[in-house]
């Protein structure tokens, strides 16, 4: 992959998230990417940096419609666009998807994002949560593990953990302690969807990563309070980062 030659700053179109500023990177290896600042932005701040990984069929535009449902002020966004065109969606524009994507691109394609992103605003190392939802959780896990270490954690909304393929692990042990991990899931999502998810909560917790499962009061469609808790999830883990400097201090 090659970087970006091209950053433009505009503003969302009407049907975009409001409030934040919104940059687009035109060209990573034809992968745009797309950020979300603060509507206060603080300078000096070294913000958490959530990394968005949309649905099977949306796009790196439609995904950030999420942001003011998780916080318009507590962090910057940055959202990836997946490599597969699946045509128009019903709004008009273009869907993609994930699959076809191995983890070292996948992983590459966020630390050139990542890279990029605080070239303009500061972000905190250790804070850099991979959010997936639907499909788009499938490819958060996946740069997650293959970055372990590199990032903070890995929220999944309503989507699994990819399975293994040719006879190879998902992850190294060592590679899922390092990460945090918040699961979020409608209780009326398929069966088969929920048997997996009760399995990946399993698999990640015996393994020893620190993993929270919450469900919710809905199918395949995200809730109000998913988005909530992502936002006191996050808060959370940096309260207890200062907590625990201070006990050192």
């Amino acid at each position: 992959m090659q970087e970006m030659n091209h950053w433009r700053m505009d503003r969302p179109e009407e049907d975009e998230a409001e409030g934040g500023e919104l940059t687009h990177a035109e060209n990573m290896a034809g992968l745009p990417v797309r950020t979300y600042l603060p509507e206060s932005l603080v300078p000096g701040y070294p913000y958490p940096l959530l990394v968005m990984f949309h649905g099977r069929g949306g796009n790196e535009e439609q995904v950030l419609r999420y942001v003011p449902r998780i916080s318009s002020q507590n962090f910057v966004y940055l959202s990836l666009r997946g490599p597969e065109p699946l045509g128009r969606r019903p709004d008009g524009k273009r869907g993609f998807g994930w699959a076809h994507r191995n983890a070292g691109l996948l992983s590459e394609y966020v630390e050139l994002a990542v890279a990029l992103v605080r070239q303009t605003v500061q972000i905190h190392s250790e804070r850099v949560y991979l959010v997936g939802v639907n499909e788009g959780a499938d490819a958060a896990y996946r740069a997650g593990f293959a970055l372990a270490g590199k990032v903070a954690g890995v929220i999944a909304l309503n989507g699994t953990m990819p399975q293994p393929t040719l006879g190879k692990p998902v992850f190294r042990f060592d590679d899922a302690r390092k990460l945090r991990v918040f699961m979020g899931h409608g209780v009326s999502n398929p069966e088969a969807i929920r048997r997996q998810t009760d399995k990946d909560y399993k698999v990640l917790y015996g393994c020893g990563a620190d993993v929270q499962y919450q469900t919710y009061p809905t199918d395949q469609d995200l809730h109000a309070e998913m988005f909530r808790d992502v936002n006191r999830w996050i808060v959370g883990n940096v309260n207890a980062e200062h907590d625990m400097y201070a006990v050192r201090d």
